[in-house]
């Protein structure tokens, strides 16, 4: 992908760099403000466009083939004078080379300003035109600080590019004495390059480099704008017209909710594939019929087997579960569409994974499975699950407690992490498939899924490659104009990039250009499997806040400062703590308490102060969230009271119970405050790591809410919860 950062350009013989005046010419008339400007011929009418303009000027060796001025010594800034201007416009034409064809002068007014951008387009060779935002000057290449949209953007995009900036404090506040740059006008200039990129096909590729900020006006003192000689429109196959909500519906019922299971490739032993699946789906107690096809028909796990897929009855599976060697596959598939089998899960390996043969082998069964109408998911899956349907047809464990996130996957191992954490923390899962090699159905149709799966309220993915951006893009906004989705890419660096070739064959697109996609659409892009979780169990079992004022209700000092360092460096906003519930709390707990916020009782409470003070907390209106620190200590202690040697006497007894009474009434009064006041509450204890079982992580555990391992866990996803409700609340 070009760097629109550099003065250098393509040279291939596929494309050819427009002038500096031509190429202005053009992102004019698309809203991209420039200097006053003169092309002129010579000399004398250099020193009368410079006169027009006013002193001082820059003078510059305009032409065709001209694309490194500055490396070349063609560009002369500050020219005080009409006498420098001849001088200087004579050596600039001196300087001319065959090679630059016909060449001018060009006179510009001289644009001062402390601050630069650079700004462009690029085609991603998996997302099309992009819109490139950065800054400039000379640290540009050294900090790296350069976002991206992919076109088409509106206003709510190109604002969001301003705002992703590393440095946008630069921009958006004055700074050294200069304003703040006009929004408005850098919102134009991007929207305007995103309708050039659209409208121009045949544009390869704009640089603006510099934009010097000048006042609040962002100005282009220097546009080159690149043009494919041929093969200007799009080389892409055209995308399949979208499904509508009820057909996609229908493509996935078998799938997700079969009538019966066909599992082929049965096997005696339980280290094979084939005895794996048929265990969990008998052991996880679907309710549909299970067809095991071995064959020599012995009896496996008390299921007696069929010989083949012609003994299955006509009409009462839907769904076949493929565990064998993948030369037979294709007759299989066959065999059970003659069947009434819809769907196909193929967990056979050799594909495209393998080389040249297992492409060829793939491609085969992918048009095998178009020709019959089925639903093809893999090869090389790992399995799927509907909790709807108690439905674990999957190689590996675990089968995770119902719920409201959809999970999909390029990794089968990665499904398996997210199911983890869902037995762990109580907040279940809906559905969870594992895509393999994507052969015929992958991500982007998932997505679609999720977007109208009436049991699906979050999605979470595992990325790769993206394949076709456009049907990626497609459908994840599809999916993010219903439901949030949450999304974990791997690949991000070279390294990655290297390793997820390897391991599914897929092209890794520009990392910056993926997270300018996911800042467009809402998707919350985090950080790792685990945060991404917590972030998707967040949304699916919280309130959406209306803002990003938060209250810190903590039993001990610590946690509260690092919870409010942790607010701060994701833009929360710790409010200060109200009079009425300063003066609420006064009435309740010694006068040694922290008196804002956070809030710290420092062990003044009483039996039903933690409840009342969360009710108060919630209740008001310029609190927006909270976060609660500091359960399961009493449960903790009445841990080591009841292991102890010391235990029932000495009323440990009587305390211990006193105690788990207690945080359990935490718990639950946290969970009441937010159902009735439509506020998130944020529960946190390390317990929840080193004693699962305390009474504080496990009701949550218990009742569907996840327990945050630390202060800066919750608090990411608490702000992951705030983008979201912001995104939402800007449609």
């Amino acid at each position: 992908m070009p760097n629109p950062s550099s003065d250098s350009v393509d040279t291939s013989p596929a494309t050819r760099t427009l002038s500096e005046h031509a190429s202005k010419e053009i992102v004019a008339s698309y809203g991209v403000p420039l200097p006053r400007e003169r092309l002129v011929g010579d000399p004398a009418a250099a020193v009368r466009a410079a006169a027009e303009i006013g002193f001082p000027i820059v003078l510059k060796l305009a032409g065709d083939g001209i694309a490194h001025k500055t490396e070349r010594n063609l560009v002369r800034v500050g020219v005080p004078d009409p006498a420098s201007v001849e001088v200087e416009a004579q050596k600039l034409l001196a300087r001319a080379e065959p090679a630059d064809g016909e060449v001018a002068l060009l006179v510009a007014e001289q644009v001062r300003g402390q601050r630069e951008l650079i700004a462009g387009v690029v085609r991603d060779p998996q997302f099309g035109p992009c819109v490139l935002l950065g800054l400039g000057g000379i640290l540009a290449e050294a900090i790296g600080d350069a976002v991206f949209a992919v076109a088409p953007l509106g206003r709510r995009e190109a604002f969001a590019m301003i705002d992703g900036l590393a440095t946008s404090h630069l921009l958006t506040q004055p700074h050294r004495g200069e304003p703040a740059i006009d929004r408005e006008v850098l919102v134009g200039l991007l929207e305007g390059l995103g309708r050039l990129a659209l409208e121009h096909p045949e544009i390869e590729s704009v640089d603006l480099n510099p934009l010097i900020i000048a006042g609040a006006t962002p100005i282009a003192v220097d546009a080159l704008v690149e043009v494919r000689e041929a093969g200007s429109s799009d080389p892409r196959p055209p995308l399949a017209a979208p499904l509508s909500d009820e057909a996609i519906l229908e493509r996935f019922e078998p799938l997700f909710h079969p009538k019966g299971v066909i599992v082929a490739g049965v096997a005696s032993h339980p280290g094979k594939f084939g005895f794996v699946t048929l265990h969990n789906l008998l052991r996880c107690d679907y309710p549909g019929e299970i067809f095991g096809v071995k064959p020599d028909a012995v009896e496996v796990l008390g299921l007696q087997t069929l010989s083949s897929v012609e003994e299955v009855p006509e009409g009462r599976a839907d769904l076949v579960f493929v565990c064998t060697p993948n030369k037979i596959n294709v007759e299989l598939l066959r065999a059970c569409a003659k069947k009434g089998v819809r769907a196909a899960f193929v967990t056979s390996a050799g594909y495209a994974e393998a080389g040249e043969s297992g492409r060829a082998m793939q491609a085969e069964l992918v048009a095998t499975a178009e020709a019959l109408g089925l639903l093809l998911i893999g090869p090389n899956g790992q399995g799927v699950i509907s909790t709807p349907e108690s439905m674990c047809a999957q190689i590996v464990a675990p089968n995770p407690p119902p719920g409201r996130i959809g999970v999909a996957s390029q990794s089968g191992n990665l499904v398996s992490s997210y199911l983890n954490y869902a037995v762990a923390t109580g907040v279940g899962i809906s559905k969870a498939v594992s895509l393999g090699n994507s052969a015929q159905t992958g991500l982007p149709e998932l997505l679609e899924y999720f977007s109208v799966d009436p049991h699906t309220d979050v999605a979470v993915a595992y990325v790769e490659g993206v394949g076709d951006g456009r049907a990626f893009r497609r459908a994840a906004e599809r999916l993010t104009r219903r439901k949030p989705l949450v999304l974990v890419k791997g690949g991000a660096r070279a390294e990655g990039q290297r390793a997820a070739a390897s391991h599914t064959g897929a092209l890794a697109s520009d990392d910056r250009v993926f997270d300018g996609l996911c800042r467009q659409l809402g998707v919350l892009r985090a950080p790792t499997i685990e945060e991404a979780f917590e972030w998707a169990a967040t949304l699916s079992t919280q309130p959406i806040p209306r803002g990003r004022r938060v209250v810190i209700f903590t039993s001990v000092g610590g946690w509260g400062v690092l919870a409010a360092d942790a607010c701060a460096e994701v833009g929360l906003e710790l409010v200060a703590l109200p009079a009425s519930v300063r003066e609420a709390i006064d009435e309740r707990v010694p006068a040694r308490w922290s008196r804002g916020n956070p809030i710290d009782l420092a062990g003044g409470e009483t039996r039903d102060t933690i409840p009342e003070v969360l009710d108060l907390v919630c209740a008001h209106p310029d609190v927006d969230a909270v976060i609660h620190l500091g359960l399961g200590i009493q449960a903790a202690t009445a841990g080591m009271f009841r292991t102890g040697r010391f235990f029932p006497e000495h009323g440990l007894e009587r305390m211990s119970d006193f105690h788990e009474r207690q945080d359990r009434r935490y718990v639950e009064a946290g969970i009441t405050a937010s159902r009735k006041h439509a506020k998130p509450v944020l529960a946190v204890t390390e317990l929840v790591a080193s004693n699962p079982e305390n009474p504080a992580p496990a009701v949550l555990r218990e009742r569907g809410r996840i327990c945050y391992p630390s202060a800066h866990r919750a608090v990411r996803a608490l702000a992951a919860l705030v983008r979201w409700g912001e995104f939402k609340r800007q449609e």
